[in-house]
């Protein structure tokens, strides 16, 4: 356990409970600048609270970005399936200004469990990506190299971060208005909870096999013949090309197509992960990636309310500037840090591990 004093490990804890909520449900476009503050607060505690688990419990037990990705996965179908219940609920959005979209979800309904594949797929990837992912990736990016993979909570901290959660989530259950009056049936729930188990055996499962990572970047004894990693901006193009690939097709199509591209990028960016040199520029180009499109994309997609043109143009620009100083503030430190351990190196001998 890390002997920081406790105010400088609080402040990256807290800013990944602030950031997890407004990239959850902000940088894509889904409010307008007034409202974001108060979607902050409000979802703080259930989606900040969900991320600042999961990444303490990945580094505590070093799971890694797989595990993080896996266990972000079960966070997703946990507040789909049982919090909100949107997963189930066919009339979930249609107070909303995304009502049109229920009969595309309903092209893709699953028989026998009524839920749309498309929403699954939707719900659960942006969870990954936008919930879990991106916010890590950005704080963890500001930290010193030795502070990224520490965790930052002891026991009391992780405790109170579990209990925000499991607070945040059954406010939103207990209020008709977070699962719009709508409550799954037992099938359904049984389905969702199964599924989250799956995941989270398959996270410690695939830990178990995989055994701890190796102290360097190469093993001991043996030369370095692999190649390097691709530079940052490909496993970040491969990102991006999957989360918009994932949109272009409808139907059970657009279903096959973003598993396909998923499945690709992920083994794509596993094999990249393991090559020796892969460090934290390459975590934060891959795990911003989605963000910067879901930000590019704000400018296509109305709000959940109804907005006049000008607010809502406000708050996409809003949008686009934030991640702009977030993604760049994250790569400028990045960078700042690769450097200054490259200058504090012994003459002929690169810093290790890359930054």
């Amino acid at each position: 356990m890390t002997t920081e004093p406790p105010r400088r490990r609080l402040v990256p804890a807290i800013a990944l409970l602030l950031l997890a909520p407004w990239t959850a449900e902000c940088s894509w476009g889904g409010f307008t600048l007034t409202g974001m503050p108060f979607v902050v607060l409000v979802l703080a505690p259930m989606y900040g609270g969900a991320a600042l688990l999961i990444r303490e419990t990945a580094r505590r037990f070093g799971l890694g970005w797989p595990g993080i990705a896996l266990l972000a996965a079960a966070f997703g179908v946990i507040q789909a399936g049982l919090v909100d219940q949107s997963l189930f609920n066919p009339g979930f959005l249609d107070d909303t200004e995304f009502a049109d979209t229920r009969a595309a979800a309903e092209a893709t309904l699953v028989p026998g469990l009524g839920f749309s594949a498309r929403q699954a797929v939707d719900y659960v990837g942006n969870h990954v990506v936008l919930t879990v992912c991106a916010p890590i990736a950005l704080v963890e990016s500001y930290l010193g190299a030795g502070r990224r993979a520490r965790p930052w909570l002891g026991r009391p901290g992780l405790t109170a971060a579990a209990l925000l959660w499991l607070g945040g989530s059954l406010l939103v259950f207990a209020d008709d208005g977070g699962r719009k009056n709508f409550l799954a049936s037992p099938v359904q729930l049984a389905v969702a909870t199964g599924v989250a188990l799956a995941l989270i055996t398959a996270t410690l499962l695939r830990h178990r096999h995989a055994g701890p990572p190796p102290a360097g970047p190469t093993p001991a004894g043996r030369p370095q013949t692999e190649a390097g990693p691709p530079r940052p901006l490909r496993p970040a193009l491969v990102v991006a090309a999957a989360y918009v690939g994932s949109t272009i097709a409808p139907g059970w199509p657009g279903v096959v197509l973003a598993l396909a591209l998923a499945g690709i990028a992920a083994a794509l960016l596993t094999r990249w992960s393991r090559r020796p040199g892969w460090g934290q520029r390459h975590v934060l180009a891959t795990g911003s990636a989605g963000l910067v499109v879901a930000a590019a994309l704000a400018y296509t997609v109305p709000t959940y309310a109804p907005a006049s043109p000008t607010a809502a143009l406000v708050g996409d620009v809003a949008i686009s500037v934030i991640v702009l100083l977030l993604v760049g503030g994250a790569w400028w430190r990045v960078t700042a840090v690769r450097d200054r351990r490259r200058a504090a190196a012994p003459a002929g001998r690169p810093a290790s591990p890359p930054a």
